[in-house]
């Protein structure tokens, strides 16, 4: 099971002018690391709990159908299936009919079920679903104690931006973040 992402994020969850208001910021000499931070907090956040913020496009990888017929997506919220595409032994792309698919897109994993299905021919990746994930296209549709993750990450990535250089951010993980997060979490026994 292998994800890649086909279209980032267009937007951020949380605008310059948010960020700046939590630091306290009024000029503009640090808006391009301001900006860097709240992607990197962002990309953070998403890695922690397999949520997508923003809507954003996915593509999953499988070598071949779960024995329950089910098909289990980490990234969350899905909000749709665009295309499921399966490879022959030629590697040839043959279209899965999309008629009668039940998505469960809100459940944590999201889950996926297709009324008919065609074995793959090729070994690996033989499977191709694509699928849309994200609370939405703006910053408002993110919950809000999730920005307010974002913000305190930001807040402590701007305090130790002289320790590490940006792309090795974060430094650290601030007090309070992960009691922030916990409700977010994808928990696997």
């Amino acid at each position: 099971m292998t994800y890649a992402q086909t279209t980032p994020p267009l937007a951020e969850p949380l605008t310059l002018a948010e960020a700046k208001a939590h630091l306290r910021l009024d000029g503009a000499d640090e808006d391009a690391l301001i900006g860097s931070l709240i992607a990197t907090a962002r990309e953070h956040l998403e890695r922690e709990t397999g949520l997508c913020l923003m809507a954003q496009s996915w593509r999953l990888y499988l070598d071949r159908w779960l024995c329950d017929g089910v098909i289990r997506i980490l990234k969350s919220p899905v909000q749709a299936i665009q295309s499921v595409t399966i490879y022959d032994a030629a590697g040839t792309a043959v279209d899965v009919s999309l008629e009668d698919h039940l998505l469960d897109g809100k459940g944590r994993p999201a889950r996926l079920w297709l009324r008919s299905t065609i074995d793959p021919g090729q070994a690996l990746n033989g499977i191709e679903i694509d699928f849309s994930a994200g609370y939405g296209e703006a910053g408002t549709d993110v919950p809000d104690t999730l920005k307010r993750a974002m913000l305190i990450h930001i807040g402590h990535m701007f305090a130790f931006r002289g320790v590490l250089s940006p792309d090795q951010q974060p430094a650290g993980i601030p007090d309070g973040y992960e009691r922030l997060i916990a409700p977010f979490r994808m928990r696997r026994l």
